[in-house]
């Protein structure tokens, strides 16, 4: 089994579902697994597709399901409208999702005007996912999504359990 085919088993646990689109794997969790995938653009059926960053690891998307429930990006959404420095750090993570999924339509062949200057998770002028907030911070690394990169302080080690399923599909 090549690695790819032992990532896209891992995602397929990880999602309860086959992915769709993979460009690449994003990001690995310190327990070894992906837990964020690079998306193409377009997804292999013609859908346009603006998440570029989709966290996989059921863990981490299930803590950060309970942090949107008690308010937390509403609270982000408010700081957008007083502090201008996360604003603009919020803007050049925007315009970096951009950058990167122009990147990946390219290398894949793919144009996508119907999601042009789209990007994800509200950007830039609103908090709508952190999930998508999150995925881009653990993609691009820290520093370049501010809110991402605190969705990720918030969660704490995620990981600290071990994986989220089995690294090997050896069974």
């Amino acid at each position: 089994m090549t690695q790819r085919d032992t990532d896209e088993a891992i995602i397929t646990a990880q999602l309860g579902r086959p992915p769709r689109g993979i460009h690449a794997i994003g990001h690995r969790c310190p327990c070894g697994n992906p837990d964020v995938v690079t998306t193409e653009p377009r997804l292999p059926n013609g859908t346009p597709f603006p998440t570029t960053y989709y966290l996989t690891c059921p863990r981490a998307s299930s803590l950060i399901g309970t942090l949107e429930g008690t308010g937390v990006m509403r609270q982000m959404q408010d700081r957008l409208a007083t502090d201008p420095e996360l604003a603009t750090g919020h803007r050049a993570a925007h315009e970096a999702y951009l950058a990167d999924r122009a990147a990946v339509g390219e290398a894949g062949g793919f144009d996508v005007p119907e999601i042009e200057g789209i990007s994800a998770g509200g950007m830039p002028d609103r908090v709508k996912c952190l999930h998508v907030l999150a995925g881009h911070a653990l993609a691009a690394g820290p520093g370049v999504n501010p809110l991402g990169d605190e969705v990720l302080e918030l969660l704490g080690e995620w990981w600290a359990k071990g994986p989220c399923v089995p690294s090997s599909t050896d069974d």
